[in-house]
């Protein structure tokens, strides 16, 4: 019989704060086979007197053999796990979002006229999709301007417009969910759709820079590009399209 794999963690559980980190190291080790003696530091001065004696700063600790492992990220290392660079750029934000408007959209289709796939529904996935994406660029206004400012071309000649962009974006977008106000939603739409495909164009295939796009907010890790351009044109064609099919 396979001897029972061993570790070993120490981690802050008192009883103003829990360790989030010391959580998933112990539940790490334990899918991992791992059978875990479970070490809670339950006041500042156990804590102190941990990383005093082991030198260390931070807890959790991980020890696996006797070998002190480190904390969570450092034991994911140790197991072959993948551990997420912060500085990586992805695309998850963005995809996961427009997943999940996309289903919303069908749902709503399904429900509403009894056909997943429709017109309607393909209407309600752009505009749906304009409203989170504003709402996210809102739950932190200064930080998405800021990082607005790296390549909208209106932004960049009059700074004001980097905090107008979110509030007209979900407020076209909300009166697209409804189809009305027709006369306001779409010139607001084409309007700020064109102007940041033509600043994402420019700044991406023409002046070829390498920058983080503030589509979903300024704090995001999505890269500058076709993703970007592609809200943009989104806007624009939902915008052109309801004047054509609609009008105002």
């Amino acid at each position: 019989m396979a001897k029972q794999k061993q570790a070993t963690v120490y981690r802050m559980m008192t009883d103003k704060h829990t360790c989030p980190f010391g959580l998933k190291t112990v539940d790490l080790l334990k899918r991992q086979g791992y059978e875990v003696d479970d070490h809670q530091l339950t006041s500042r001065a156990e804590i102190d007197a941990f990383k005093a004696q082991h030198d260390v700063k931070t807890t959790p600790q991980a020890f696996i053999d006797g070998q002190r492992i480190g904390g969570y990220e450092e034991v994911r290392k140790h197991l072959g796990k993948p551990v997420k660079d912060p500085d990586a750029t992805t695309y998850r934000p963005v995809a996961v979002l427009f997943a999940l408007t996309a289903l919303t959209a069908l749902i709503l289709s399904y429900s509403i006229y009894g056909t997943v796939v429709s017109v309607q529904a393909a209407e309600w996935f752009i505009a749906l999709s304009m409203v989170v994406l504003a709402l996210l660029k809102l739950q932190d206004v200064e930080k998405f301007a800021t990082m607005f400012l790296n390549y909208d071309l209106l932004a960049k000649r009059w700074v004001p417009y980097g905090y107008v962009y979110p509030y007209a974006e979900g407020l076209a977008g909300l009166l697209m969910v409804g189809g009305i106000l027709n006369w306001i939603s779409i010139p607001v739409a084409l309007f700020i759709g064109t102007i940041g495909a033509v600043s994402v164009f420019k700044a991406v295939y023409v002046d070829k820079r390498e920058l983080k796009c503030a589509c979903v907010g300024g704090g995001s890790s999505v890269p500058l590009g076709f993703i970007s351009l592609t809200e943009n044109l989104m806007m624009m064609a939902m915008a052109l399209w309801m004047l054509f099919a609609h009008g105002f």
